[in-house]
């Protein structure tokens, strides 16, 4: 009796989770044609095509679906067989790269003192920040990323969370800005200047927005752009006034004034996020406790 070939493993596991030849070979770091050379293999071996084209595009087909999450899970279980037991785990000596999926904010703010405590004791770790689209837990359930940092969007019932600290929104102008003058800063007074907001998605209505017309004032948006750092050098070299999180300003950028908005808005909570099946790894779990002590250390719960 043959036995599969269970290398062809990882590469199912990528390629369903990509959904593409090319999005596959990337990720592993090989050809297209060696990678359509093994999902050649891996049609063979399964007898399904796996992924056929629609269009310009190619989609998985309805087996290939079926077994994605199954796919997923027995190659997280044979990683973590193959890595050494928790009673061997050793930080100096871990490899690993961690994908940590966050807003640019959150990597200003603490990336700088987490790469910093990570290299004191796991020298050989890298940590690899990823952007954020999208409020979803897809990243999570397929393996593409470690941990998700931000507020808590459409992630299942199944992901777990640690709330990391509370965030609030701060207005900021550049220094010599006619608000950075005043003692006092009314409803008034913030919105008659125009603002530059942030959002990957062109929603340019937020919290604030409410707040203001409750007491009948709306603010005039100038600019929209993708994120803080944008927002941040825009007001810095204008006369708009932009929405950052507070921890994002930790560092004091210079040549900004920040100010305490003169609305009441809810607090935002910052969580970091990740599957299940993650929960026990030793080298994962020392990643959530270093999050946590450098997110606390700077931003008291």
């Amino acid at each position: 009796m043959n036995e599969p070939d269970l290398n062809l493993l990882i590469a199912l596991d990528v390629l369903l989770a990509e959904g593409s030849v090319a999005g596959a070979a990337r990720r592993l770091g090989l050809s297209a044609s060696a990678m359509s050379r093994t999902l050649s293999r891996l049609r063979a071996t399964t007898g399904d095509p796996l992924l056929v084209r629609a269009g310009r595009n190619m989609v998985l087909t309805p087996y290939a679906e079926e077994i994605r999450q199954r796919t997923r899970n027995v190659a997280f279980e044979a990683r973590a067989l193959l890595r050494p037991s928790s009673a061997d785990f050793n930080l100096a000596r871990l490899e690993r790269t961690f994908l940590i999926r966050s807003n640019d904010g959150f990597v200003v703010a603490f990336g700088a003192a987490m790469i910093a405590a990570a290299a004191q004791v796991a020298p050989c770790v890298c940590l690899r920040f990823m952007p954020k689209p999208e409020k979803t837990s897809n990243a999570l359930r397929e393996g593409r990323v470690d941990l998700e940092i931000g507020v808590l969007g459409e992630m299942g019932p199944e992901i777990r969370l640690q709330t990391l600290f509370r965030d609030r929104f701060m207005g900021v102008v550049r220094k010599g800005h006619p608000l950075a003058l005043k003692k006092a800063i009314t409803a008034e007074d913030y919105v008659s200047f125009g603002h530059v907001v942030v959002s990957r998605r062109n929603n340019t209505y937020g919290p604030v927005d409410d707040a203001l017309a409750e007491v009948g004032l709306k603010r005039k948006i100038a600019a929209v752009v993708p994120g803080f750092s944008a927002a941040l050098a825009i007001a810095q070299n204008s006369g708009l006034v932009a929405l950052i999180p507070a921890s994002f300003l930790i560092s004091e950028p210079a040549g900004l004034y920040a100010f305490e908005l003169p609305l009441k808005t809810r607090e935002i909570t910052i969580s970091q996020m990740w599957h299940p099946r993650s929960e026990v790894d030793p080298a994962h779990r020392w990643l959530r406790q270093l999050v946590l002590k450098v997110c606390r250390d700077e931003v008291p719960l």
